[in-house]
């Protein structure tokens, strides 16, 4: 039981769930969303909660999930359950969509490891694809969706006649049109134009019976009328006629394909819910993705312990500002099954009530709560609040009647398994009386094991709450130095309602203050002291132990560090002592070889002084170099190594030397020109050889081609280069096929030379043109636009001298009219 019915009002889930819509695509999701109920079945809220998280990982970690397109499709496949009717084209191609939407999702979990995701798996496992419905769509519909022209023999002869229709009126309107200009009935950059679907000439109304025909539009001005000429007036009805077969047609092939896809109707439904669910699901993780939600431990027992818990709508307000929400901590449990939260106004008790309230409805309806994940739920069978005014004149109520008919709800219907929030519990009465009758109604909640969280400032209910089995004192800490709420709630101990410290920095008189005082006299001031005494004294310990917490925290880092140092130390020290020792064990070796070496020389001489002095200095000599070998070869191989540095760098110094040579040898040829050298025009690659040299000009021999040219434009080139251009113009032929074939994949038949001047337009298409017959295409388009037609006049006549084109003219009105040029090769 939910109590009242404006209890998602309340705690602000309607607005959660209008956030959530946002993210729905399909109505069908948005209709799942509005039907959302809180539940106190375990099973259920366990699974709603593990599919949203399962989704969120996959919209946070997989970035291989298909970007699927989310239509509804139930309407229609309904639609078509009657034998005879049929989808629309566009109704079609969105169950085309969701089929191809859902075998991409059905792949994607199949290729997805198993053991991932196991509750959205048993929605997959529901679901069987179809690739029968899904070729049959696609030979019907193409990928815009529209129906294909080979959808049937007959469309494709139809469409194909409308298409010769239209290319023959285009004909005869043109050549109606420049015959009209020609006599100048009608404007020489006029151009044909459709109204109603027929091809009409804009006139003047002054000439608009010079053309015979049938007006089908005027100007907003009056000033031009749009005639239909007579010649083409049949074969317009001819090309209507052929539409309606057309559609005719059309409405036969949706007609079977509706036949074809009606026997897997109820399977088709199960993928439309398929796709509402997936989308609703995936909606519900992406909000709780914008609010940093989890999904916390749940637990089949009625208790809540919320950890940095945040109100998901006063984060996203907060957020827009650039400030933070103070989390909440707070834990009702069977021992301690009632919170009482007192403290100063606008200390955020209120939101404390909203927070716990609203994220334990979000669970039990299958959202992910905006708390760490180490908070703990449980499932309450029911949840009553009674907050805010509801005084009503119709009803008869005053605010203190509304919040006593609340609490006969809650005393008549609470369980052990109930979650009652109640806001400033006792106001709107007499004090005295008020605080009487909430502490009689706080006694029965106790008595009756009932889950609350309540606020109130009443000194009789911390009193109550300090001395009762049960029920439990939180405070919503705030600053006396700063005299500003601090939004923390502190379990354990009562809050002041820090009246006279509020009403001091407001500025209320002292005096006002003093009398006050006076009046409530010296037991309640000393109750409200030795709370702001205990507030004020928590607090320096709470920073206290904070501060130990820090100090205690660096001290283990540094431990950590030194240990990981030391470890490494010891590592390091036991491979050098291994080392010595290997090298030790074979220096050992070569001692004894040494020595036996030197005993069995003494033997084999008989002692002879002279050898055995020589032999004795031979073992002198070896236990030198083994003293110093080690000094030395450090030293070795740094002065190696700087050896050969140095001959590297000596190397590189001559060979540049060498080619600053080479290339000044060539500089000075390159600048003296002479019969026989090898020579280009500045700015040019071509490379020739001089053959005459004359007092200012130069012949130059291109192969078979001779030019002659000023001495001064010409530069010389070395003979790489000129082996390079050989190698070029040689290798050239056998490109030239390949080239071609690339030309021919490249070309495009249609240029656009819309914003050149016509100087810069010519060299362009006089190269269009001349590609154009390389590759041998048969027509061409070229787009200048209208404008005045000076662009249009003059690409025109240059067109004309081609001898190789043999049609010139418009393009069809619906494709550009005048503002392309039609080629015919």
């Amino acid at each position: 039981m939910i109590y009242p019915n404006t209890y998602e009002t309340k705690v602000g889930f309607d607005k959660i769930r209008n956030m959530v819509e946002s993210h729905c695509i399909t109505r069908l999701a948005k209709q799942k969303l509005q039907n959302v109920e809180f539940s106190s079945d375990y099973d259920f809220v366990y699974i709603q909660l593990k599919q949203t998280g399962e989704m969120q990982n996959i919209l946070t970690f997989e970035n291989s999930f298909p970007e699927c397109v989310y239509v509804d499709i139930n309407d229609f496949l309904k639609k078509i359950t009657i034998h005879g009717t049929y989808m629309l084209a566009s109704e079609l191609f969105d169950l085309l969509k969701a089929l191809h939407s859902t075998k991409d999702i059905v792949a994607w979990f199949k290729k997805c490891d198993e053991n991932k995701y196991p509750e959205l798996r048993k929605i997959i496992q529901q679901i069987t694809l179809f690739p029968a419905v899904i070729t049959k769509i696609e030979a019907v519909i193409d990928k815009f969706g529209q129906i294909k022209d080979n959808a049937s023999p007959e469309l494709m002869h139809i469409r194909k006649t409308i298409a010769a229709s239209k290319q023959q009126i285009s004909k005869k309107i043109y050549n109606i049109l420049k015959s009209a200009q020609n006599q100048g009935i009608v404007e020489n950059d006029a151009g044909i134009s459709v109204r109603d679907g027929r091809m009409v000439i804009p006139i003047n109304v002054a000439n608009k019976k010079k053309i015979k025909g049938f007006v089908h539009d005027e100007s907003s001005t009056g000033k031009t009328a749009y005639i239909e000429p007579v010649e083409i007036v049949e074969l317009n009805n001819e090309i209507k006629t052929l539409e309606y077969e057309e559609q005719r047609e059309i409405i036969k092939i949706l007609i079977a394909a509706a036949d074809f896809i009606r026997p897997y109707i109820d399977e088709l439904l199960i993928i439309g819910d398929f796709i509402g669910e997936i989308d609703f699901i995936r909606a519900k993780a992406k909000f709780s993705i914008a609010i940093e939600a989890t999904i916390p431990v749940i637990t089949n027992e009625t208790a809540i312990n919320l950890l940095q818990a945040k109100h998901p709508l006063l984060m996203q307000t907060l957020k827009k500002e650039g400030k933070q929400v103070v989390p909440l901590n707070l834990k009702i449990d069977n021992e301690r099954h009632i919170l009482l939260i007192s403290g100063p106004n606008a200390g955020g008790k209120s939101v404390c009530l909203k927070t716990a309230g609203l994220l334990q409805y979000m669970l039990q309806c299958g959202f992910p709560v905006s708390a760490s994940e180490n908070s703990e739920f449980g499932i309450f069978n029911d949840i009553f609040i009674d907050i805010g005014d509801e005084q009503s004149i119709e009803n008869d109520l005053s605010t203190y009647s509304s919040h006593l008919l609340n609490m006969k709800t809650m005393l008549r219907n609470a369980t052990e398994k109930s979650l009652v929030l109640i806001d400033e519990f006792g106001t709107g009465t007499e004090p005295a009386i008020g605080g009487a009758i909430a502490e009689a109604v706080l006694t029965q909640f106790a008595q009756r094991h009932v889950f609350g969280i309540i606020t109130t400032h009443y000194t009789n209910l911390k009193h109550f709450a300090a001395n009762n089995k049960g029920i439990t004192n939180g405070a919503m800490l705030f600053d006396t130095q700063k005299i500003q709420p601090l939004f923390k709630l502190e379990i354990g101990i009562p809050g002041s309602s820090f009246a006279f410290e509020i009403a001091r920095k407001t500025g209320l008189p002292e005096n006002i203050l003093t009398l006050a005082s006076e009046k409530i006299g010296d037991k309640q001031i000393n109750i409200e002291k030795s709370l702001r005494e205990i507030a004020r004294d928590r607090r320096y310990w709470e920073e206290k132990r904070n501060k130990i917490k820090q100090t205690d925290k660096y001290l283990q880092e540094i431990t950590e560090k030194y240990e990981k140092e030391l470890k490494k130390l010891n590592d390091e020290r036991k491979t050098i002592i291994a080392k010595a020792k290997e090298e030790a064990a074979t220096l050992l070796a070569n001692t004894n070889k040494q020595i036996e070496n030197t005993i069995r020389i003494i033997k084999e001489n008989q002692a002879e002084k002279e050898k055995t002095s020589a032999v004795r200095k031979q073992l002198n000599d070896f236990k030198q170099n083994i003293l110093t070998e080690n000094q030395n070869t450090e030293s070795d191989k740094i002065d190696k190594k700087i050896e050969t540095l140095n001959k590297n760098l000596q190397k590189r110094n001559e060979r540049k030397q060498q080619q600053n040579q080479i290339t000044n040898n060539e500089t000075d040829k390159k600048n003296k020109i002479e019969t026989g050298s090898k020579v280009r025009i500045k700015g040019q690659s071509a490379i020739g050889e001089i053959i005459k040299i004359s007092e200012k000009n130069v012949l130059i021999s291109y192969g078979n081609i001779i030019t002659s040219i000023k001495a001064e434009n010409v530069e010389t080139v070395n003979e790489n280069e000129y082996r390079q251009s050989l190698r070029n113009t040689r290798t050239l032929q056998p490109q030239a096929g390949f080239d071609m074939s690339a030309m021919r994949l490249n070309f495009k038949p249609s240029i656009d030379v819309r914003g050149m001047r016509a100087e810069e337009a010519i060299p362009v298409i006089e190269n269009f043109i001349d590609e154009a017959m390389m590759v041998g295409c048969s027509e061409l388009k070229i787009l200048h636009g209208k404008g005045n037609g000076i662009l249009r006049t003059q690409i025109r006549n240059i067109l004309k001298n081609v001898a190789d084109i043999k049609f010139i003219g418009d393009e069809h009105p619906d494709f550009g009219g005048a503002g392309v040029t039609v080629i015919k090769m």
